[in-house]
């Protein structure tokens, strides 16, 4: 009997040691639930938080420690959440209208296409994002300075540039 509860500890240990993946995304086995979700791309603290809650896991758990059924339920959770909206990422999407939640690549390429978007309606946000300027009102007399080089606007006291050259042996 001990050595059947030796080897079953032996194996919990191994599986804590190895990679999980969730969504496209490896996860340390050792990484407890809440933090180790925030990981995957488009899943916030308290998205994490609501999937821990709504599924009944405990957030103190490893990675590692959660069967095959608990992964591919937490997965298919993350794809088609049930939660309130002001949870989710993509609410009243442009095109369908629906409040969606994104991750992944998916997140990417979504905000890539609404950046397009912006930028061939010549909206004044898209032509803030052509000329690499910020979006939402930020002052720009300072920040934001790309075309420019480290001190260029600063003369150097005491050097070459600001001396004029004399000739040798003349006195002004």
């Amino acid at each position: 009997m001990a050595e059947n509860k030796n080897r079953h500890m032996h194996q919990q240990e191994k599986r804590e040691e190895r990679l999980v993946r969730i969504l496209s995304k490896d996860i340390e086995g050792k990484m407890k639930v809440y933090p180790g979700l925030t990981k995957i791309k488009g899943v916030s603290w308290a998205f994490s938080n609501a999937v821990c809650k709504t599924l009944n896991i405990d957030k103190n758990r490893t990675i590692g420690s959660l069967t095959e059924e608990e992964i591919q339920k937490i997965s298919d959770f993350i794809k088609n959440p049930k939660l309130p909206e002001y949870i989710l990422n993509r609410r009243k999407d442009i095109e369908t209208g629906d409040d969606r939640h994104l991750t992944g690549t998916d997140l990417d390429l979504r905000k890539d296409f609404d950046i397009k978007k912006l930028r061939k309606i010549k909206s004044y946000r898209g032509l803030r994002h052509n000329t690499r300027l910020p979006t939402r009102g930020q002052r720009t007399k300072a920040h934001f300075r790309y075309n420019r080089k480290k001190g260029s606007g600063i003369k150097k006291k005491g050097g070459e540039s600001a001396v004029k050259k004399t000739y040798v042996g003349v006195k002004k």
